[in-house]
């Protein structure tokens, strides 16, 4: 009997040994990739045709598992985008109607709001954010320190005793409201990478006191766009690599334990600064941002290696998406010229209500559960993603949680192939609506709603997306009585405060209808 035991013990010293902790329990990791800019046609498997970029890593994702092509952001801009993505809840809902939090903005995320991190922590998840945040914090910054924070300064400034002074001080106190205050247990990153502070930071800490200016050669074309408080020496290339290395120690270390774990992983690429890392500057033979969308696709690559390497993969769930669509102002024309066109079929770019700003590419793999190299045509939106890890983790939310989310977990297991809902709304920069119910499109507007050009000779446009999914043809005139049906629908979703089915909630604020 005592060498039978002994014999067990030692065997299972040894599988305890070779095999991961976590990946015993029933409860599926998730894994969040969130890239930032990255436009449609950027990656290879949605843009065969048309796109010159090799991503090999997020096409190896996409074949393991299901490709939606009709996946819609929140907004053509990050800040709504993100808020909607780890909410379920429409930006429109809130105070942030247009653009974007702001330079020391405070958090638009309200402290009791469920997050898809608070929700994953219900279930015993350890949750990590490593990456840009951009979604407001309580900065320390007292009101006789408001004048030096806030104002302009040019690239060449140096840094006086007074500055020094005021940084010394708001940055040696602990930071509220950011992620660990929204659902996340760990958080390190670049709050927005072009923006300052040039520094990192751990939870809510930054890692260093910045104590100069940036140096006024990252401050070029492309790179960082506002002055502000570094750290010495601070140097944008290194922010994704240390990013990479940040969240593969993550999951080297969650691999010994025995809980599941949430990584919400928010790229700052290919978001400018376009500072590419030495090992893929001209790599793509296109210039530096389709170099830095090689480095992204990089980092993915590095994340499934991880997951392989400590035996994860066959129990995590991989989520790969994008805040919006590609910024023109990459010099997104020369590279069209080049052969690459980074919104693919689609019209506009990053900020528009045209579906170059928020149809982006949705990837999603669970072995095991998804079939392997499956595409669907359903209209899905990134505020689905909360109801989702919901019904996979096996939570109700209560009916102020995630008013906008849909469970897309029949989707991903092949049950249905139509989506659980039939309209959607996406926005421009300026709060425009891209309003969707089935497939037509409405926008109250003649023009992009953003930062491309070009207008339509009636105030309202709308388009047939499965006959014309490149808007060239306005069909308002022609079929009143749909817009009139996409109004009323519209109405209804800002009066219920929800557009799930459940008792009616509270907009924040009221909310700008655009419609007359």
């Amino acid at each position: 009997m005592k060498t039978v035991m002994k014999i067990s013990l030692f065997v299972g010293c040894i599988l305890a040994a070779v095999c991961p902790l976590n990946t015993q329990g029933a409860l599926p990791n998730i894994v969040i990739l969130y890239a930032d800019d990255l436009g449609y046609g950027d990656v290879q498997c949605y843009n065969k045709e048309h796109s010159r970029i090799p991503t090999p890593h997020i096409d190896r994702l996409a074949g393991g598992g299901m490709r939606f092509t009709d996946a819609h952001s929140s907004s053509g801009v990050c800040t709504p985008s993100r808020y909607t993505l780890l909410t379920g809840r429409y930006h429109w809902r809130t105070k942030l109607q247009s653009g974007i939090v702001g330079l020391w903005g405070n958090p638009l995320i309200a402290e009791d709001r469920l997050t898809i991190g608070n929700l994953a922590q219900k279930k015993r998840y350890h949750t990590a954010c490593i990456g840009k945040w951009h979604l407001g914090w309580d900065w320390p910054i007292a009101n006789d320190q408001g004048k030096t924070m806030q104002q302009s300064y040019p690239k060449n400034a140096q840094a006086t005793s007074e500055q020094r002074e005021v940084w010394a001080s708001v940055f040696g106190t602990p930071i509220a409201g950011g992620p660990i205050t929204r659902g996340f247990n760990f958080y390190f990153g670049t709050d927005v990478p072009n923006w300052p502070p040039y520094c990192f930071i751990e939870n809510d800490q930054t890692v260093g006191v910045p104590s100069e200016f940036l140096d006024e050669k990252q401050l070029a074309r492309n790179l960082a766009s506002k002055q502000g408080p570094a750290l010495r020496d601070w140097d944008l290339e290194n922010i994704l690599p240390e990013l990479k290395k940040r969240a593969v120690n993550y999951l080297t270390e969650q691999a010994k334990t025995p809980n599941p774990f949430l990584l919400y992983l928010p790229f700052t690429s290919p978001h400018t600064p376009l500072s590419v890392s030495a090992e893929w500057k001209g790599k793509s033979g296109l210039g530096p941002y389709a170099d830095l969308v090689m480095e992204t696709d990089g980092v993915v690559g590095s994340i499934l290696d991880a997951l392989d390497q400590h035996g994860l993969t066959e129990n995590t769930i991989v989520l790969f998406t994008s805040d919006n669509g590609c910024a023109h102002y990459i010099d997104v024309h020369q590279l069209e010229a080049k052969g690459h066109h980074p919104s693919g079929p689609l019209r506009g770019y990053k900020s528009d209500t045209w579906e170059g700003g928020h149809r982006i590419p949705f990837i999603v793999r669970w072995p095991g559960v998804i079939a392997p190299d499956g595409v669907s045509n359903a209209l899905i939106h990134q505020a689905d993603l909360l109801a989702t890890v919901a019904e996979i983790i096996e939570i109700d939310l209560k009916p102020h949680e995630g008013e906008d989310s849909f469970s897309l977990l029949s989707l991903l297991k092949g049950d249905t192939k139509d989506s659980p809902r039939s309209h959607s709304v996406s926005c421009s920069i300026r709060g425009v609506p891209s309003i969707r119910q089935g497939h037509w499109k409405l926008i109250p507007d003649a023009g992009s709603g953003g930062w491309s050009k070009g207008e339509v000779t009636t105030d309202l446009q709308l388009y047939r997306l499965d006959e014309d999914i490149g808007e060239t043809e306005n069909l308002a005139p022609a079929f009143p009585g749909e817009i009139e049906q996409i109004k009323e629908m519209f109405e209804t979703l800002i009066n219920r405060g929800r557009s799930t089915p459940g008792p009616r909630q509270k907009n924040d604020v009221e909310v700008k209808r655009y419609l007359n």
